[in-house]
Order: structure tokens, then C-alpha cells, then sequence
């Protein structure tokens, strides 16, 4: 009896009758909180498109929460590892050959609603892009058009190939820049843009990567699916096809009666601008730079690329007005100096008609504008895989050009010769970037350093001499003796 009551002293004493039951809950509730720790939690999946390594949801928690967890399902014995995360590489791979097998199921609805047969020739084209292997996919678009690399070249293809040609130029161009971006740089440029874009927005690619890297992502991700067009097609009754194919009623789609319309109000206006220039050979040149255009006995001819995509901008226009409900987020191949009155950046990319009177271009939005691609600049150029990749810096360096266009509209001259300056540092050999920040330098009175940077230009880089000299013919030169001599 002396020893039990010796070991009953040894607990803490209360005056309360009750102080067993009270420590019994006590150690109940910290068991409780024990196991709760201990057990593994549930996660909601998490998208790919917003974690660049594409990992299983338990990868993707928290590095602590992810630690805890493995702890305690190795302190509880139950045998089960964790998958393992998918390399950046294994990641676009994977996405690659579910894109080809999508585009093969379009190309497939392309036949039946042309009544033809889907071309064996275009069966080993899809098997190729699925494989990845970028021999191979070259060698079978090749054999299915006419002998040609380029995507236009149009000519001797086999019978039944134009009538899918969407899809087969689709599944070439994803394949082409997963070929040519290193895999993470890829990712990480997709999600970028898709993750700027507002629910139910339009994005309307420009620039081949602009155009693909995100359609990829799109539509093999597990995030919205947006409706994703291409500026450079919308002239192209097949495209305009393959995009009522793709996305059905979700979008009022332009016809063959809108692009007649835009071709002959861009001829109109064409032939005032010539006629401007030619008047007035010391202002301004009205026709930009590649733009040719032709007078002969008053009929108007027109070719080149920028005449094609002026072409396209007002078809943008168009497509716009028949979606007067809709958002619509732009990532340029041209500038499209007509969307730019009621444009804003939208982090890489600039939001269509966006200004309002609740809603406008301030100097803060420019000051943000210029922050984030100092900062994008800064992150580019200081990982090596980036900086090594000529792809990735003419990307980045473009679509800092675009933003630098869009802030010297609108009057933010400060802040456009930063963005300027931000674009050449990211590709030192674009003439569009020199060419702008030249623009800049001499409408702000600075034209003496605007000619020394563009001669300097064409010294260093002499196969860009035309480009810098279409850029010089278009400025306009508060210091006539400071432009550049040819």
C-alpha cells in the first residue's frame, strides 16, 4: 500500500476531484492532433499550366507540407514511394504527342467534310509529330508539300493535302518550336502568356511562337481553354474553316464577304498613303517600311508581307466588332498600330480595346509596363539555358518591342525608350528594337545619338544594313543633318 500511494504522490495534485479526467482529455486531444499530422491529406490537382515542372500533386505542395507528408508515410510503413517528377523535357514530349493526335482527329473531320480521303502520306506525317522526332517530321512534311519546308509554299502538294492543310501546318509549327526552345524556356513561355489572359478571353497569336508555344499548352492542358487565333491567317478561307472547326459558335467568325471588304479599303487607303509620299517627300513616309505599293496608271498594286498583315489588322478589326462582347488579348507579328488607341499591356501581351472611362492607359500602368519587362529581361538574360537560346531572345526581345510600340503611342516616350532599350538588350541584333529606340531618340531631340546608334548598328551587323535603312527612311528627323547617310 506504501508503494502505491508513493506513486500516486508523484502525479501533479488539484484541489479538483476531477484532475484524472481532465488529464485524460488532454492526452486524448494530443493523440488526436498526433494522427491528424501523421495522416497523409488529400490535394486538389493542380494545373500544368501554373507549375512549369508539370509534377503530381503531391510534388507540387509545399516543400514543407511535401516533407511532412513523406515523413509520415514512412513512419507509418505503408510501403509506397512517390512518383517521380516528370523532367521538363518528358513534359512538352508528352504534350507533343497528345497535340499530333488531336490535329490528327481534326485533319480526319477535314476529310469528311470535303469527301476525301485522309492521304497515307499525312497518316506518316501525324506518326512522325508524335514520335517527336524532328528528322523525321521535317522529311514527312516535306513529301507532303510539293518538296517545301516553308509553310506557304503551297505548290505540288498531293491530292487531298490542301484540304487539310490547317491541321497539318498546326501540328508542324508545335513541332517546330518544341524543336527549337529548350523545353523549361518553352513552358515557362506558354504559361506566361496563357496565364495573363482573363477567363473567356481570345488570344490572337502573332509571331510563330507567340502562336504555337501557347496553343500547345492550351489545349493539352487542364486550365480554360481559350479560343486561340492567329493574326497572320485570317485572310485564309481554309484557316477561317479550321477555326469554326476548332471552336465551333464559342466566336462570331469572320467570311469570305469580310475579307473582300478589308483587301479594297486597304487599297484605298494604300494609294492616298502613296500618293502622300510622293507629294510630300520631306514628311513623314506614310508607307512603312516593306510595304510595296505600286501606281501604274492608277490601278493599285500591292505585295509583301506587311501589306498582308495591314490586310489582317483590319480583319482583326472586324473579328472584333462581330464579337462585341467578348475580351481579346494580342500578341503582335506586325505592330497593328490601328488597335492601339484603346489597347493596354496585359503583362507580355497588350489587352484589346481596354480603355474606358473607368479603365485607362495612366502612368502607372506604363511604370508597371517597364517593371515587368525589366524584370523579365533580368530573369532571361541571367539563366544560361535562356540566354543561349537565340529562340528565346528574339521571343522575349519581340514582345518587349511590341509593348515598347504600344507605350510610344500612347505618349509614354520615358517609358517606351526603357522598354526600346530593354528589347535590344535582349536581342542586340534586331533591328526592330534598334530601330524603335531610334524612332524615340529623335522625336525627343536626341537625333544625333538616334543616327550614331543606327550606323553603329548596321557596322556590327551588316546583313541587317536594309532593315536599319527602311527603319531610317521612316523617322522622322528633328535633325536633318543627323540622318544617316546610305
Amino acid at each position: 500500500m506504501k508503494s502505491f500511494r508513493r506513486e500516486e504522490e508523484t502525479l501533479p495534485r488539484s484541489p479538483n476531484p476531477g484532475s484524472r479526467l481532465i488529464w485524460a482529455l488532454v492526452i486524448g486531444f494530443l493523440l488526436v492532433v498526433l494522427i491528424a499530422v501523421l495522416m497523409p491529406r488529400s490535394r486538389n490537382p493542380s494545373s500544368d499550366r501554373t507549375s512549369t515542372t508539370n509534377a503530381p500533386p503531391l510534388a507540387n505542395a509545399p516543400l514543407e507540407g511535401a516533407a511532412r507528408i513523406a515523413s509520415a508515410r514512412r513512419g507509418l510503413n505503408f510501403g509506397t514511394k512517390l512518383a517521380p517528377v516528370k523532367t521538363a523535357e518528358e513534359i512538352v514530349a508528352g504534350k507533343l504527342a497528345q497535340f499530333a493526335r488531336s490535329r490528327r482527329q481534326l485533319a480526319y473531320a477535314l476529310a469528311r467534310r470535303h469527301g476525301v480521303e485522309v492521304p497515307d502520306a499525312v497518316k506518316r506525317f501525324f506518326d512522325a509529330v508524335e514520335t517527336g522526332n524532328w528528322d523525321e517530321i521535317q522529311a514527312r512534311f516535306k513529301a507532303i508539300n510539293g518538296g517545301d519546308f516553308s509553310a506557304s509554299h503551297g505548290g505540288g502538294r498531293p491530292p487531298g493535302v490542301n484540304e487539310l492543310w490547317s491541321a497539318i501546318v498546326d501540328a508542324y509549327g508545335v513541332a517546330e518550336q518544341v524543336h527549337l526552345w529548350p523545353a523549361q524556356k518553352l513552358l515557362d513561355y506558354g504559361n506566361a502568356v496563357l496565364d495573363s489572359l482573363g477567363p473567356g478571353m481570345v488570344y490572337v497569336g502573332g509571331t510563330d511562337n507567340g502562336r504555337w508555344i501557347p496553343e500547345l499548352l492550351n489545349d493539352t492542358g487542364d486550365g480554360e481553354n481559350h479560343i486561340i487565333v492567329t493574326q497572320n491567317a485570317l485572310a485564309d478561307s481554309m484557316y477561317l474553316e479550321y477555326v469554326t472547326q476548332l471552336y465551333g459558335d464559342r466566336l462570331a467568325n469572320l467570311t469570305q464577304e469580310d475579307s473582300q471588304r478589308a483587301f479594297q479599303e486597304y487599297l484605298a487607303d494604300a494609294q492616298q498613303r502613296l500618293q502622300h509620299d510622293q507629294q510630300f517627300p520631306d514628311e513623314p513616309k506614310q508607307v512603312r517600311p516593306g510595304e510595296n505599293i505600286t501606281d501604274t496608271d492608277g490601278k493599285i498594286q500591292v505585295s509583301g508581307q506587311v501589306a498582308v498583315m495591314m490586310i489582317n489588322e483590319r480583319l482583326l478589326q472586324t473579328l472584333l466588332q462581330k464579337n462585341p462582347d467578348t475580351s481579346f488579348a494580342v500578341q503582335e507579328s506586325y505592330p497593328m498600330t490601328g488597335t492601339y488607341a484603346n489597347a493596354l499591356p496585359l503583362g507580355p501581351l497588350m489587352e484589346l480595346r481596354a480603355q474606358d472611362a473607368q479603365n485607362t492607359f495612366t502612368p502607372e500602368r506604363a511604370a508597371q509596363s517597364v517593371e515587368y519587362w525589366s524584370n523579365t529581361a533580368e530573369n532571361v538574360l541571367s539563366d544560361p539555358e535562356a540566354a543561349g537560346s537565340a529562340a528565346t531572345l528574339k521571343s522575349y526581345s519581340h514582345d518587349a518591342n511590341s509593348a515598347a510600340n504600344l507605350l510610344a503611342a500612347n505618349g509614354y516616350d520615358a517609358e517606351a525608350e526603357q522598354a526600346y532599350r530593354l528589347s535590344s538588350q535582349l536581342c542586340p541584333f534586331s533591328p526592330e528594337a534598334v530601330g524603335g529606340l531610334a524612332n524615340i531618340l529623335s522625336r525627343t531631340g536626341h537625333a544625333d545619338e538616334a543616327s550614331r546608334l543606327l550606323d553603329d548598328f548596321a557596322l556590327n551587323y551588316p546583313e541587317q544594313r536594309p532593315a536599319i535603312e527602311a527603319y531610317s527612311a521612316s523617322i522622322l528627323w528633328t535633325s536633318p543633318s543627323a540622318k544617316p547617310q546610305p
